[in-house]
């Protein structure tokens, strides 16, 4: 219970960290965030956990082919808060039209032989 308790802390610090830094320079949290903690965060706690190299090559893979759709979310958010919708609707929004890529890229990629 410890450790999960700790894994738990650890990153929530980092998130917290990124929403701190971006409330002093967008930059910077944005650099900060766009490092894929959360995912190297993650092959640590599996392998920590495991030990299953093959374990963290699937896990790798699989996020790489999902990077792509992520980036709907990116796109789509400042486009409709510009467009004058409100914050919450326009997050709802693009993480609506994320799912739907996400579920579109599964689709393209069973057509393509590659399995997650």
């Amino acid at each position: 219970m410890l450790y999960a308790t700790i894994k738990v802390l650890l990153t929530s610090v980092l998130v917290v960290a990124v929403s701190e830094a971006a409330k002093r320079s967008a930059l910077f949290g944005a650099v900060i965030a766009s490092v894929p903690l959360t995912s190297v965060l993650a092959m640590i706690w599996l392998y920590v956990d495991t030990g299953d190299t093959e374990k963290i090559v699937r896990l790798s893979n699989g996020i790489f082919w999902l990077v792509l759709p992520s980036l709907v979310l990116f796109l789509t958010l400042p486009v409709l808060l510009r467009a004058g919708l409100g914050f919450y609707v326009s997050l709802g929004a693009s993480i609506a039209l994320t799912v739907g890529a996400y579920f579109a890229m599964l689709h393209i990629l069973g057509l393509a032989g590659i399995e997650i």
